[in-house]
């Protein structure tokens, strides 16, 4: 089932891990660029829809969809190269994506600055609403991905 068609009230398998980057800091921003040009169009064919925030050196991203769609890209991810020390912070199932509209969005770790960058939809990529106007549920989802990347120890 498509996730713009996804039925009201079916349950969604949520998943919030957080790491930590590999990714020289002179090479970052072409990486990076990479990485969600990617996982945008790898997400939207499994039916995955999230977010990723990038902090300094760490990575926390929440997944959502169906279970073993989910598990298996991360899967994938534990394997990535770009990151290591994988921290799983949160699994289970929800009433509803809070990120639908995006197969992966770009959040802001800067609190000076729009959670969501850009949305990606049928015509392409475009600027998204600032941050005021994330809804009740995402900014609660931010929130525990803006704190795990701020209460990060060093290993």
């Amino acid at each position: 089932m498509d996730v713009a068609t996804e039925q009201a009230g079916a349950v969604v398998y949520r998943l919030i891990y957080r790491s930590r980057s590999l990714i020289p800091e002179s090479q970052r921003r072409a990486e990076l660029g990479e990485l969600f040009t990617q996982a945008r169009s790898f997400n939207k064919a499994q039916g995955i829809t999230g977010a990723l925030l990038v902090l300094d050196d760490v990575f926390v991203q929440t997944l959502e969809g169906d279970e073993p769609a989910v598990e298996a890209l991360l899967g994938r991810i534990r394997v990535d190269s770009r990151h290591d020390h994988l921290e799983v912070l949160d699994t289970g199932l929800v009433d509803r994506r809070v990120f639908a509209r995006w197969s992966m969005a770009k959040v802001a770790g800067e609190d000076d600055t729009p959670d969501i960058n850009l949305i990606a939809h049928a015509k392409g990529i475009s600027p998204a609403a600032p941050r005021g106007d994330a809804t009740p549920e995402q900014e609660t989802v931010l929130e525990v991905m803006r704190s795990a990347a701020r209460t990060v120890s060093t290993p």
